[in-house]
């Protein structure tokens, strides 16, 4: 997989969170990474789907869980899962302290009502 048009292994992650969300004080429930680019996105659980939407936007095909002990890679074109793929440049999680869902401090306490 690491030979695999939009996978770059070497492409470190954006940050410890979603992007977009740091920037506007959103929260997320868990994080997705970008293969090619590194972009850190919120997942589809999320209120805003920030990785889905980098997706859409780039045309960049595969992302990796950004969560503590998962090595999972999803295949938006083709919405194949794989159960692991290369390894990309650390960190490969976000904090493992951060906690989920995140950040602290701008999760609301209705959080769980907010995904339905």
């Amino acid at each position: 997989m690491s030979d695999i048009t939009g996978i770059d292994p070497t492409v470190p992650p954006s940050g410890a969170g979603c992007v977009e969300c740091d920037a506007a004080d959103g929260w997320w429930f868990h994080l997705r990474r970008c293969a090619q680019c590194g972009h850190v996105g919120c997942c589809d659980d999320s209120p805003a789907k920030h990785a889905t939407a980098h997706y859409q936007s780039t045309g960049h095909p595969f992302m990796q869980s950004y969560e503590p002990g998962e090595d999972w890679f999803w295949n938006f074109t083709t919405s194949e899962l794989y159960d692991s793929g290369p390894e990309l440049t650390a960190p490969v999680s976000h904090p493992k302290d951060q906690p989920v869902p995140g950040p602290a401090g701008r999760v609301p306490t209705n959080w769980a009502e907010t995904l339905r």
